[in-house]
């Protein structure tokens, strides 16, 4: 279901900064891998430029593009028609062209739960209730994939409350607030813990979380993938917990909008993931 007809179809990512986006690896190996002939961009564009650039996409040759920092808003504002998840969410990572829109969607809920049901199947079997660190972007988009997948109660952890009671407040019932003090009781009946805020990055302060109150059949996820483990991941495994690291993410975030732009959709496997894996350890 490529958005545009072409022979050579044409896509990118755009951000400010975007040259550490892993994306044109991503999408390079799968055009490689099913022998198509199109090609996948790095766009810096700078956000004053950047309503400009994507009116501009089709003109200049473009099926669509990937949204990243700090556009994803932006790109929102600017879209003809948005799918559910870019609307309940109010940003947009992926674009094309269909019919002469410009349409966008959020891939984030998809890569999320992707990543989960490749590295940790059966996950959301046996528990409904789950811990979010983080009241960011990423943090909201998490929340939308866990209610989509049925969890009656999303503990939500951050820094500032007052955001993380606005997210709360976007999304009512099951998300609700809990200050750090009290981590403790509400990772002791969760299935899932969930790290989107970038500690443990590289460059960032380390997410010292004690794992001991998560239940023996508990989940660790964290969205961080630069290092590609995180304190956090290593402190779960020692303790004999699954743990997923943020590729997964990564890769399956990059599924839907391959398909819309060349017409093919695409498998994360462990060839492609050892790719990226390898490429991030060579840029650290």
């Amino acid at each position: 279901m490529t958005s545009l007809a072409q022979s050579n179809p044409k896509a990118c990512v755009i951000g400010w900064p975007v040259a550490h986006s892993r994306s044109p690896l991503i999408h390079r190996f799968w055009l490689e891998q099913l022998k198509i002939a199109g090609s996948y961009e790095l766009a810096a564009v700078a956000p004053g430029d950047f309503p400009d650039f994507v009116r501009g996409l089709a003109r200049n040759g473009f099926v669509g593009a990937n949204v990243t920092l700090p556009h994803k808003q932006s790109a929102f504002e600017l879209c003809d028609v948005t799918l559910p998840a870019a609307k309940r969410l109010k940003a947009v990572n992926t674009l094309w062209i269909e019919a002469g829109k410009l349409c966008g969607d959020n891939s984030d809920c998809d890569g999320f739960l992707g990543a989960l049901d490749q590295d940790a199947p059966g996950w959301d079997q046996g528990f409904r209730t789950a811990v979010v660190l983080g009241a960011g972007g990423a943090a909201r988009a998490i929340v939308h994939a866990l209610q989509l997948r049925g969890m009656t109660r999303i503990f939500l952890v951050n820094r500032t409350r007052e955001r993380a009671e606005k997210l709360a407040g976007d999304f009512k019932a099951p998300a609700e607030v809990v200050d750090f003090v009290d981590l403790p009781g509400a990772m002791a009946g969760a299935g899932l813990l969930v790290n989107t805020t970038s500690l443990g990055m590289r460059g960032q302060p380390p997410l010292i979380v004690d794992l001991a109150p998560l239940p023996p059949r508990a989940i660790v996820s964290d969205i961080v993938y630069v290092p590609l483990e995180t304190l956090l991941v290593k402190a779960a495994k020692a303790r004999g917990l699954r743990a997923v690291s943020g590729v997964g993410m990564l890769l399956h975030q990059a599924v839907p909008g391959f398909e819309r732009w060349f017409g093919k959709r695409p498998h994360v496997t462990a060839e492609l993931r050892g790719l990226v894996e390898a490429d991030i350890l060579a840029g650290l």
